[in-house]
C-alpha cells in the first residue's frame, strides 16, 4: 500500500518515508528530533536498502547516548515496509567502531559494550522522558501566566482542559504519553514524576524547578548546535547548519 505525505497531499517517496522516520528518533537530552539537529549527515537508499550516516557535536559525547540516538534510528527505518537492507552508520565518534558493530550485529546496548555498560538504557530512557515531560508542562504553565490568563493560585487546579489547543499544548500531551500519564481532559497539568497533582502550598517552587529543566534543556540544544556548526563547517556537502544529503540510486523496477 502506498504511503500518503503529511495531509494526504500526494503519495511519500521512500525519501520521505525515510525522513519522516529519522524525525522519531529524539535526543533523549534535547529533547529534539535528530532530523532537527542536524545529526543525520546523509541518506543513501539504493536496490539493497537504506544506509544512513549519523554525526554528534563532538567526538567525546556520551556513548549511551550515541548508542541510543543509532539503535532508535535502525529501528525507526526497520519499520518501513520497502526499505530492504537497513544500516545506521555512526561517525566521528571515540565509539563508532564499537557502536557501529554492536548495531551491524544487533546486539543491544549491552551486549555491544559488555562489562562497560552497567545497565541497559530503560532506565536512562525514562529519566529523560520525564525531564522532556517537565519542561513541556513548565511551558504551557508559563505561557497562560506570562499572557495573564492564570495566576500562580489558580496553577493547582488547571486541568487539561484549560489549555489552549496550539503547539504547546500538543507537545505536553506526547510527552504525557511518553511518561504514561493520563490524557483525561480532566487531569491536571502540574503533575510531580508520579503524576500526582502538586499541592497548591508547592507549585511556587515546582515551577521554579520545571523552569531550570527547561532552561537547561534549551540551552544545550543552542550549545550542541554551535559545537555541530563549528566542528562540520568545512563539508561542503553537509555542513553542520543543513539537513541530510539524500541519494536515491534505486531502480524504477525495485522502488515499484
Amino acid at each position: 500500500m502506498t504511503a500518503l505525505a503529511p495531509g494526504g497531499v500526494r503519495p511519500m517517496t521512500i525519501e520521505d518515508e525515510v525522513l519522516a522516520a529519522l524525525a522519531t528518533v529524539v535526543d533523549p537530552e534535547l529533547d529534539e528530533p535528530i532530523t532537527d539537529l542536524n545529526f543525520v549527515r546523509s541518506i543513501v537508499i539504493d536496490d539493497v536498502g537504506v544506509t544512513v550516516h549519523l554525526r554528534l557535536p563532538t567526538s567525546f559525547c556520551s556513548p549511551n547516548f550515541a548508542y541510543l540516538m543509532a539503535s532508535d534510528a535502525q529501528d525507526a527505518l526497520h519499520r518501513i515496509d520497502d526499505a530492504g537492507l537497513v544500516r545506521v552508520i555512526l561517525d566521528d565518534h571515540h565509539d563508532s567502531d564499537k557502536i557501529n558493530a554492536g548495531l551491524a550485529a544487533e546486539a543491544g546496548y549491552v551486549g555491544t559494550f559488555g562489562v562497560e555498560a552497567d545497565e541497559g538504557l530503560d532506565d536512562l530512557r525514562e529519566i529523560f522522558v520525564r525531564k522532556a515531560h517537565t519542561a513541556a508542562m513548565e511551558r504551557c504553565v508559563s505561557d497562560l501566566l506570562a499572557r495573564g490568563e492564570v495566576s500562580i493560585g489558580d496553577i493547582a487546579h488547571l486541568t487539561l482542559r484549560d489549555l489552549p489547543p496550539g503547539p504547546k499544548k500538543a507537545a505536553l500531551m506526547r510527552r504525557r504519553v511518553n511518561a504514561g500519564l493520563s490524557l483525561c481532559p480532566n487531569s491536571h497539568v502540574l503533575v510531580d514524576e508520579d503524576g500526582r497533582p502538586v499541592p497548591a502550598d508547592d507549585v511556587a517552587m515546582h515551577l521554579r524547578f520545571a523552569r531550570s529543566v527547561r532552561i537547561s534543556i534549551e540551552g544545550n540544544g543552542h550549545f550542541c548546535r554551535g559545537l555541530l556548526a563549528t566542528r562540520y563547517a568545512d563539508d561542503a556537502d553537509c555542513d553542520g547548519r543543513s539537513g541530510p544529503v539524500v541519494t536515491n540510486r534505486r531502480s524504477e523496477r525495485s522502488a515499484s
